[in-house]
């Protein structure tokens, strides 16, 4: 064997070695979101998300919800979810997506974050973020196990999750009041008025702040419909300086060995 045959098999066996070592490593993950919504639309709140492993469940359609979810439609904080997560899966990788800037994510805007996922004991992703202005609609997965973020084999299984304006829930925690809802000028989302309600698919109730001052400054008109796309979450595996360092060498000599 001569020795750049020699070099190559040295290659290809740290590469296996580095891609055997990544499957028990954790993943860096980039979760990205885009407010896709028509310009003075709605804007969306920090999303809160977690990696998991199927078992965290929120609220279920149909049914009043608890206070994990309330923090999360009524406020957009979370400040209850995330330790109601927690406390059920200790194991779980939790955080948010905040706009750069701070505030709610306008239309046309996006925004990112970096992640170290476990692919091995969380291959699930759950979230939640507070359409605003509303008083307690949001947008969220109600079955843990929806989505499947990873395979098996600790591969990304799913490349974006789509929203769409028929997928947006109202908590029905509280009653629809421009006065107390969140993001308008004016009002006052500390104060509420209970509705006690179940929770509902329902975005036509967004109607009751068209015309209103945003504090964004911008005059809200929903526009959208049922079957536009408003929101989306991208995902992308940001490799590893060292395997990205192997490939490397690999093309090079790939590249020496066609010019002998």
């Amino acid at each position: 064997m001569s020795i750049l045959n020699r070099s190559n098999v040295l290659v290809v066996l740290s590469i296996a070695g580095l891609a055997t070592a990544a499957q028990a490593q954790p993943v860096e993950l980039r979760v990205t979101v885009q407010n896709l919504a028509p310009a003075n639309s709605i804007s969306f709140a920090a999303l809160r998300l977690g990696f998991h492993n199927g078992t965290f469940d929120s609220f279920n359609n149909g049914q009043a919800s608890g206070l994990p979810a309330i923090s999360i439609a009524e406020g957009g904080t979370g400040n209850l979810w995330f330790p109601a997560f927690a406390a059920a899966e200790p194991n779980a990788t939790l955080g948010s997506v905040v706009r750069p800037a701070g505030g709610s994510l306008r239309p046309g805007e996006s925004a990112f974050s970096d992640f170290s996922v476990d692919p091995s004991i969380n291959r699930f992703f759950t979230f939640g973020s507070m359409v605003v202005p509303s008083n307690d609609h949001w947008i969220g997965n109600d079955n843990p196990m929806q989505y499947m973020l990873f395979n098996a084999m600790g591969q990304l299984n799913i490349s974006a999750i789509s929203q769409f304006g028929r997928q947006i829930w109202d908590n029905g925690s509280e009653t629809t009041d421009p006065a107390n809802a969140a993001f308008l000028v004016g009002s006052v989302n500390a104060n509420r008025t209970p509705e006690n309600g179940v929770v509902s698919f329902n975005f036509d109730r967004l109607d009751a702040f068209n015309g209103l001052t945003t504090t964004a400054g911008y005059v809200f008109q929903r526009q959208f419909g049922a079957n536009d796309e408003i929101y989306r979450i991208s995902f992308e595996v940001i490799p590893s300086p060292g395997a990205a360092a192997a490939l490397g060498m690999g093309g090079l000599l790939g590249a020496r060995r066609r010019r002998r």
